[in-house]
């Protein structure tokens, strides 16, 4: 049994009391899966170039997680910034100890939820760029890991726009597992989801069990791709994935896809937004004994060729 809800900010209020009353009861009826499973929250919201009405709009929803009993929420890509035209991100960037990332610390300390911070501005060795940034920050307001964005996003998109992330952006080179309460964490940030490589690097290298995808997938290419891509990767990795999306409209040149996702090893969707373009959180539990089931059962690990084969192999 696996206990999923997803929620919209209209929704959860009325919600909260009759939750944690069913909490109660399946964690009172079912102890060996309480034992095994902790919840997480995805959030999907739509950033706009305004750093005090998305922090607003992102405090909200870590308090709705925390109330939902959640011991970590994941933000989509640009959760603090989106701007209405190029080079508005560099004027925001800002070193992971300035002010912007200083308030999210201290709101994961006040509300004791770990935060997965997906894509921020953090800035670059020069003027001209900085670093698209994946930050986790424990309960106690520490930023614990981060990660900087490998493939960036240099795409003319059909029937679309060209998006040039590469011209002030710093790609990073360092893949990224972290432990936590909710197991141990994968980190990639969007366009990373279409390299596979990455992912299996996180699974068979580096033991993770959840891997996080936030993202600002667009909506030519997130109606197309985003779920096949997800649960891809949470099939051929044997992992949760979470994929936490901006959505909708952000200002006059620039749409989200939105469709926040988790999904399960076997690559089924337990949790999703009922509303693919609403701001709000969904929630899932993390089974524990179903990775070690799904991997027992299938055993992949045991099964890959490493990849001195694939160098040997004869054409």
């Amino acid at each position: 049994m696996r206990f999923c809800l997803s929620l919209t900010h209209s929704q959860i209020t009325p919600l909260i009391a009759p939750i944690r009353s069913k909490s109660a009861r399946i964690i009172a009826g079912e102890s060996n899966m309480a034992a095994n499973s902790l919840r997480v929250a995805a959030a999907q919201m739509t950033s706009i170039n305004d750093l005090a009405a998305n922090f607003a709009t992102c405090s909200r929803l870590v308090k709705e997680a925390a109330a939902g009993g959640a011991k970590l929420i994941c933000f989509p890509e640009s959760f603090s910034f989106i701007g209405a035209k190029d080079g508005d991100s560099l004027k925001v960037a800002e070193p992971l100890e300035g002010p912007i990332m200083k308030q999210y610390c201290s709101l994961a300390r006040e509300t004791g939820i770990w935060l997965s911070l997906g894509g921020f501005q953090e800035k670059g060795s020069d003027d001209e760029h900085l670093f698209n940034t994946h930050v986790v920050v424990d309960d106690a307001g520490n930023i614990r890991s981060t990660y900087r964005k490998i493939h960036l996003f240099d795409v003319d998109v059909p029937g679309g726009r060209s998006y040039k992330e590469g011209s002030f952006t710093e790609a990073g080179k360092n893949v990224v597992a972290i432990d936590s309460p909710v197991g141990r964490l994968g980190l990639t940030v969007c366009y990373d989801l279409r390299f596979p490589e990455i992912y299996q690097q996180l699974r068979f290298q580096h033991e993770a069990q959840v891997l996080l995808v936030p993202s600002a997938f667009t909506k030519v290419t997130g109606q197309a791709h985003w779920e096949i891509l997800l649960r891809a990767r949470a099939i051929e990795t044997q992992c949760y994935v979470i994929g936490s999306a901006q959505a909708g409209k952000h200002n006059d040149t620039r749409e989200s896809h939105g469709e926040t996702l988790i999904i399960d090893p076997w690559g089924t969707v337990v949790s999703r937004l009922p509303d693919p373009l609403s701001t709000g959180i969904t929630i899932a539990d993390i089974d524990f004994s179903l990775i070690d089931s799904v991997r027992a059962k299938m055993p992949i690990a045991k099964h890959r060729k490493p990849v001195e084969f694939w160098k040997s192999a004869s054409l």
